[in-house]
């Protein structure tokens, strides 16, 4: 139905930077709200950011605030995740996920990509 599939991560040193890319597919995607999540091993998924796609506006959890930029192509279909000055702690595999509303928890979103890892250096 609706297809995201994460691309970008690798691994990186404190202080580098990466930028994630999330293309979306599918007859039905219509989206209102694109966000990304990661997960740590032994830690529950947490919210990372959001943009609404006719808007622009954004929303990021604290941990990323003035680091990490989310962005959209919407001729691509595509979000993306611009990240700046990675510290260790950004270590987890990140997921992209849409919604046809707003949305910030987990469980009001309707997609999930397959994630992809960020590994950030000491």
């Amino acid at each position: 139905q609706v297809q995201l599939v994460e691309s970008g991560g690798g691994l990186v040193q404190a202080g580098g930077s990466l930028r994630l890319s999330c293309a979306a597919s599918g007859r039905t995607f219509s989206p209102y709200t694109m966000g990304w999540f990661r997960q740590a091993p032994g830690k529950e998924r947490e919210f990372v950011a959001r943009i609404a796609w006719s808007t622009l506006n954004t929303y990021y959890d604290d941990s990323v605030k003035g680091r990490f930029t989310i962005s959209r192509d919407n001729a691509k279909n595509t979000v993306y995740l611009q990240m700046n000055r990675l510290k260790p702690e950004d270590t987890a595999v990140y997921y992209c996920a849409t919604s046809r509303g707003p949305a910030f928890t987990r469980d009001e979103y309707d997609y999930w990509g397959q994630g992809t890892q960020v590994t950030v250096s000491s």
